[in-house]
């Protein structure tokens, strides 16, 4: 493609999955927000669109009151002929860019824009081996409820297929039904994220495991690879009554299904104290930094969600 042309993709459907993800074989990524799947499970609570560019990828949000830059370009395009190629085709500001990698935080950017860390939404990335293995005195408490869950619980490990995809659908509504999601709009969203990537998992080529106690389903986690070597965990749900089970699916499935990589990126903490804690708690390896970017000069945008909310998934039947 020219340097000049751009090409509007529109907003995010399951048939341009080719497009995005030879971009991002092209221009590997680090932060877990930067994949297809998680553009394509979030749509409907963010509902991205993607331009072509001079051989890179531009993802943004268009709302009424205001643009927003959703990560970083993924190819050569500076940020600044990125926020360019927005506004030619929305004939909007750009307002914000968020979730901006610190490789895309070049000199050029410092001189037209206020960078400001975002630590609620900083990845936390882990060896593969610690999460497999949580061998030292450090993963004591976590080996310790592992061996209450399997001495309490008959555990067993299967991967997701279209043989028990239902069963993990119906498990997600029985955690949304404890959790009182439909009626809260971040769990809300969540869930149907979580649905979308259930529907659609065959066709995004996911890899996914489930641990089945006395018969029934009762935790699951689904991921892919983020790059060569390492891999991004999307979801993980278990029964929060069974003590020791969410320690026990994240060890199995890294153990089981992440071998092929050094590290796992289990996403962000999104500023939940508890969520922060328990994810410290496995040490990462290194925490992924990410931005957010506003002009300057301008009065930085507060963008607000929307003020109406139906009960969850009521206005889609």
């Amino acid at each position: 493609m020219s340097e000049s042309r751009i090409n509007e993709l529109g907003p995010i459907s399951l048939d341009q999955k080719p497009i995005y993800d030879s971009y991002f074989r092209k221009y590997p990524t680090v932060i877990s927000e930067q994949n297809f799947t998680n553009f394509f499970i979030w749509r409907k609570s963010r509902p991205v669109r993607a331009i072509e560019k001079g051989d890179s990828l531009v993802t943004y949000e268009e709302r009424e009151d205001g643009v927003i830059l959703f990560g970083p370009p993924a190819g050569p395009i500076s940020m600044a002929s990125a926020i360019e190629a927005v506004r030619a085709v929305t004939e909007k500001d750009v307002a914000l860019c968020d979730r901006i990698s610190e490789a895309a935080i070049s000199p050029e950017v410092l001189k037209e824009f206020e960078v400001e860390e975002d630590r609620s939404y900083f990845d936390y990335t882990y060896l593969q081996k610690d999460l497999a293995e949580l061998e030292g005195r450090k993963y004591s408490k976590k080996r310790n409820l592992i061996k209450q869950c399997l001495a309490e619980n008959r555990c067993k490990y299967e991967r997701i297929s279209g043989a028990n995809i239902a069963e993990v659908s119906a498990m997600m509504d029985r955690w949304c039904d404890h959790k009182g999601c439909r009626d809260e709009r971040g769990l809300c969203n969540e869930f149907r994220a979580t649905r979308e990537t259930l529907q659609n998992y065959g066709e995004l080529g996911l890899t996914g495991a489930a641990v089945r106690i006395d018969g029934r389903i009762e935790a699951f986690t689904v991921g892919e690879a983020l790059n060569e070597n390492t891999a991004v965990v999307h979801l993980e749900k278990a029964m929060p009554d069974i003590k020791g089970l969410y320690q026990l699916m994240n060890q199995w499935f890294c153990k089981n299904d992440m071998t092929d990589f050094d590290y796992v990126n289990r996403e962000q903490d999104v500023g939940i104290p508890g969520l922060r804690k328990a994810k410290e708690s496995y040490h990462p390896d290194m925490l992924m930094k990410k931005f957010r970017i506003y002009p300057l000069g301008r009065e930085r945008a507060r963008l607000a969600e929307p003020t109406e909310f139906k009960r969850c998934l009521d206005e889609e039947g």
